[in-house]
Formats: C-alpha cells, sequence, structure tokens
C-alpha cells in the first residue's frame, strides 16, 4: 500500500463508531492512533472511520504504521469522558474498558452483550 497519485490517504474501517467516542465529531478533538500491531510498520497516510454511516471519523489524514485486516489500534487518550458518553446508537453494544497500569493491563468493564442491551426492554401485548 501507498499513497495514490492524488496523494489521498486510504480509509480504514474500525469496528467501532462515534457511539463509543463522541468526542472527535462532536468537537474535532485529537486522539494519537498508534497500530499497536504493527509499530514499527512503515507509515502509511490514513482516515481511520466507524461502522456508522453519519460523520464517523476519527482521523484523517493521518501517518499511522501500516494497517491490515485484524490490527489492534491504540486510541490515545480516550478514558475520562470515553464510556461516560457512550450510547447505545443504532442498537450498537457499549465496549470493553481496559485500563492499563504500569504496563500491566486490566479488563476493568465487560463488552456489553444482547441481553445487556434488552434487560429493561418490557415486551407489550396487544391482544
Amino acid at each position: 500500500m501507498w499513497l495514490n497519485k492524488q496523494h489521498q490517504p486510504f480509509f480504514r474501517g474500525v469496528d467501532s463508531g462515534f457511539n463509543h467516542l463522541i468526542r472527535p465529531m462532536f468537537y474535532n478533538s485529537y486522539h494519537h492512533i498508534t497500530n499497536i500491531s504493527n509499530a514499527d510498520g512503515k507509515q502509511r497516510f490514513y482516515s481511520v472511520v466507524g461502522y456508522i454511516c453519519e460523520t464517523d471519523t476519527f482521523a484523517s489524514n493521518r501517518k499511522i504504521a501500516e494497517i491490515s485486516e485484524g490490527d489492534i489500534l491504540c486510541f490515545h487518550n480516550a478514558g475520562a469522558y470515553c464510556f461516560s458518553m457512550t450510547s447505545n446508537y443504532n442498537s450498537r453494544f457499549k465496549p470493553a474498558e481496559v485500563l492499563v497500569y504500569n504496563d500491566t493491563v486490566h479488563l476493568i468493564r465487560k463488552r456489553e452483550t444482547m441481553e445487556d442491551l434488552l434487560q429493561n426492554q418490557i415486551a407489550v401485548n396487544f391482544d
């Protein structure tokens, strides 16, 4: 992969969206993105977009180590307000939360499931 003749960035879609990290869409907050699966890979220009079709762009024209399907990207400094601003927009699940402290990874909130999403819904009988 390399820049095309117009020097436009490649697009890479991620399995997340503005329902998980809305700040870049609200007010263009900047989150450094690192490809932790290929940290030493060749730098390429990318636009990183989410899975929702409405202004779901996390980064535009950013130099990031070459991204391949299945790679894990780290969105730096997404903490404090990230989870508190999440939503279940379009019935999407909220993500797991992971804390990295002193080079140790801790799962601090599990990923939502369909059961979590439906637990407070009440079925209505129209008979």
